[in-house]
């Protein structure tokens, strides 16, 4: 990994808008984003070389290849476990870019949450390993699985439900700032937070992500032709993977330890090939499907000790001028839920210094995909 140090950069970024609903397929929606990338770096369709994208994205690379108008395609790739494949997409592209297989990549993710069933819902008397173990006891979704793990954590090291409304709140905040976000002209109160719904006790309305349609793309390339593109680098500093051994989805059960989920495995890898530390990183944009995700996280890659993620968020840290800015357009929670690939966006506009919400000077970023499920996460530097 460290011959991929710094090798390639992101060099364009696109959206759609986001909204609950949107009128276009999800192929269309595809199309518009990876387009609006493409743009942005003054790249042309015809000399992408390379995809990557989610196994659960329903375009596939024929079908988006003849859309798009794109060139003959020499690498082609799909990172699985839904949010936990967000960083990946880039990683796989870096890494086929550093090593020849492609000379233009492009990543996306598109989605149409406002259509369709849930997956739950098709939940029959014959179930697959792992659900097998957790549907029928009343684990359906998500939510409910994530609530055990930050009801362990609750149990474990005192965390409250304030430290999960500061997450919520620094998100909201971050959101209240960028037009693009679905909440941009919504604030959230403590109160308003306190006093919500429940979505699966102890995670409220505003501890889960957003439904959203919408679209991302981003183009990586070499670090030499970046330069020559029409944006500023920002280039990939270091990448990882992480699936722990005997590792059960979300709930972790199979460990003795099931707060100790796959962000530990790939920061090992991550800090490992990287030139930086914890310290060093100036902003980030951690998954936050559930905010309890959040203060694992921290701790997984390495910010603080263990049972302390929670204590982390105090005193504004996560604000932009704290300790650790985090989730700077607004996140899953307030921006769009896209399975986490706004995050990377996100990093970019901040090494490019076009964010909404700009930390001042910021040189380095550290993306992280879905903590729960085999995971991925990137340091991004300018």
């Amino acid at each position: 990994m460290s011959a991929l140090k710094d090798a390639t950069a992101i060099a364009g970024i696109g959206a759609t808008p986001f909204a609950k609903h949107l009128p276009e397929s999800e192929r269309a929606l595809a199309c518009r984003a990876i387009l609006a990338a493409l743009d942005d770096a003054g790249i042309e369709p015809h000399e992408v070389d390379g995809l990557a994208s989610y196994t659960m994205e329903e375009t596939d690379e024929v079908e988006l290849a003849k859309a798009a108008g794109l060139g003959d395609l020499t690498f082609f790739s799909k990172a699985g476990f839904g949010g936990g494949g967000s960083c990946a997409t880039v990683a796989h592209l870096a890494a086929a870019v550093a090593t020849g297989q492609a000379t233009v990549g492009v990543a996306w993710r598109s989605r149409k949450r406002g259509s369709g069933p849930r997956p739950w819902t098709n939940t029959t008397v014959q179930l697959p390993t792992p659900a097998q173990w957790t549907r029928p006891f009343g684990l359906l979704r998500p939510a409910d699985e994530i609530a055990m793990l930050a009801r362990r954590y609750m149990h474990e090291y005192g965390a409250t439900r304030d430290h999960l409304f500061n997450v919520a709140l620094a998100c909201r905040n971050r959101a209240n700032q960028n037009p693009a976000a679905i909440m941009y002209d919504r604030p959230l109160t403590r109160e308003m937070y306190m006093t919500s719904r429940w979505i699966s006790e102890p995670l409220c309305l505003y501890d889960n992500c957003l439904e959203t349609d919408g679209a991302l793309a981003c183009v990586v390339v070499s670090a030499d032709r970046a330069r020559d593109c029409r944006q500023r680098p920002v280039y990939v500093h270091s990448a990882a993977q992480g699936l722990p051994a005997q590792h059960h989805g979300m709930v972790n059960y199979w460990t003795d330890d099931p707060l100790t989920g796959p962000a530990w495995t790939a920061a090992r890898h991550l800090w490992k090939h990287a030139d930086l530390t914890p310290e060093d990183i100036d902003v980030a944009q951690i998954y936050d499907a559930f905010t309890a995700l959040v203060p694992l996280s921290l701790e997984g890659y390495g910010f603080c000790g263990r049972g302390e993620g929670g204590a982390f968020t105090e005193g504004g840290a996560l604000e932009t001028g704290g300790r650790l800015p985090l989730n700077t357009s607004g996140g899953g929670l307030s921006e769009a839920y896209v399975h986490g690939f706004n995050l990377i966006t996100e990093g970019v506009r901040q090494l490019r210094g076009t964010s909404t919400a700009q930390v001042p000077g910021a040189r380095t970023c550290l993306v992280t995909a879905g903590e729960g499920v085999p995971t991925s996460a990137l340091i991004l530097r300018s």
